[in-house]
């Protein structure tokens, strides 16, 4: 489906999939009932800082978005529903964005502040 990558994010090591390129980061997790259980999320990478919105259209598991600064700073989070008619909410980034990260809802308790370490 997706690529995978280990990440650590604070104190959690986690297996995630990766969306890096345009059409990957527009599926995101759209369709996907539960993730496997060695997958723990899915990482949205961006070669350069961008102010990007999140939705959950079509998404049928909640999410937590955690949203990471170009220096791997946890800079901002959300709650996300899923949705299924439209206008969906749309979750923005506090500010520019390197990366972002879903999890399923109430999987970790990241702190603000937090550095997310991607494989070299």
């Amino acid at each position: 489906m997706f690529p995978t990558d280990a990440v650590v994010v604070g104190d959690f090591d986690l297996e995630v999939w990766v969306a890096d390129e345009p059409g990957e980061r527009q599926q995101g997790l759209r369709g996907v009932t539960r993730l496997p259980a060695d997958i723990d999320g899915m990482l949205f990478t961006f070669a350069d800082p961008v102010s990007v919105s999140f939705v959950m259209e079509d998404t049928t598991i909640p999410l937590d978005l955690w949203f990471f600064d170009e220096d791997g700073a946890l800079i901002g989070s959300e709650e996300m529903t899923p949705c299924s008619t439209e206008p969906c909410p749309r979750y923005p980034a506090p500010g520019p964005i390197a990366w972002a990260l879903e999890t399923p809802a109430g999987s970790f308790e990241f702190r603000p502040g937090d550095l997310l370490v991607t494989s070299p």
